[in-house]
């Protein structure tokens, strides 16, 4: 008699920010500019949730703090619709440009503003813009403590232009210097020949064909580890509107776009996701998930 293997459960993520939240791009870099911006982030997500809804799954959304005071109901159909709300800070600034004071007020500001559209809800974890807690920066794991969040996602095993930080590729705990302890959900590297690179996520994901990304989930869940996809709701925004930048970024930003929605359709049909909280504690890393004030009860 044979047993069948259950199926591994693969950490599903939305970066919950607008189109000109790109950091390192002048033409978008001052905050004062936002509100005069066109706008798809209400569009876009709300379209997310509906295809999630399609395949019944729930995900993580880190939302921006920006995004929630400017947008409170968006914030509540997502938790509405089953989904884990979680932080991505407020303005959208790397972790490794700030002081500790600067950081601690932004995320602050940004549970302020997550808490303010959704009273009942639990924020346990915490996303850095550009993956840019950094070698050096590991006092934002203390701060992150302090502040009672249970798992910060922040981490980036291989090298990128905004961060990098060598650590497990697996679900680990990390500990600041002053002693405040996380659990860590990193990105996923995946092995293709003599390069190990990202695949799951963002412009990689856009970049790659179907045929690669399908080879690294299939590579790390047949060794029992989960895949960490993490996307925006501009990666599926052919309308979105474009601004002066270096070729290089342009690329990056705009590459793939009217592919990404194929992508992830795949995805979801052949394999299991779920939030980021729910699969650290399959792993044992956080207590079992609850979302919102009443589930604790």
């Amino acid at each position: 008699m044979t047993t069948q293997r259950r199926a591994i459960t693969n950490a599903l993520s939305f970066d919950i920010e607008d189109w000109f939240h790109m950091v390192g791009i002048p033409a978008v870099d001052d905050p004062g500019s936002w509100p005069d911006q066109p706008t798809l982030v209400e569009a876009r997500t709300d379209w997310l949730l509906d295809l999630l809804d399609e395949f019944n799954t729930r995900s993580t959304c880190f939302v921006l703090g920006w995004v929630a005071d400017r947008y409170p109901e968006l914030v509540r159909r997502i938790a509405e619709r089953g989904h884990e709300i979680a932080s991505h800070g407020f303005w959208h600034q790397r972790v490794f440009t700030q002081s500790k004071s600067q950081f601690r007020e932004d995320i602050e500001r940004s549970l302020d503003a997550i808490q303010g559209a959704c009273p009942d809800v639990v924020v346990r974890g915490y996303r850095a813009p550009s993956f840019s807690i950094t070698p050096g920066a590991e006092w934002a794991f203390d701060i992150l403590a302090d502040l009672g969040f249970s798992y910060d996602s922040s981490l980036f095993p291989g090298s990128r232009e905004n961060g990098g930080y060598p650590c497990s590729e697996d679900p680990h705990e990390v500990e600041g210097p002053d002693g405040g302890k996380l659990a860590e959900l990193p990105m996923t590297l995946g092995v293709f020949g003599p390069f190990k690179l990202c695949f799951s996520g963002g412009g990689y994901m856009r970049l790659f064909p179907l045929s690669m990304i399908q080879r690294g989930f299939r590579q790390l869940n047949r060794r029992n580890r989960s895949v960490v996809v993490y996307l925006h709701p501009r990666d599926f925004a052919t309308e979105c509107p474009r601004v002066s930048m270096p070729p290089h970024r342009r690329f990056k930003c705009y590459v793939g776009l009217a592919s990404t929605e194929r992508k992830l359709r795949a995805l979801l049909e052949t394999h299991r996701f779920d939030t980021c909280a729910t699969v650290l504690s399959e792993r044992g890393l956080i207590a079992e998930t609850h979302m919102t004030q009443d589930a604790v009860a």
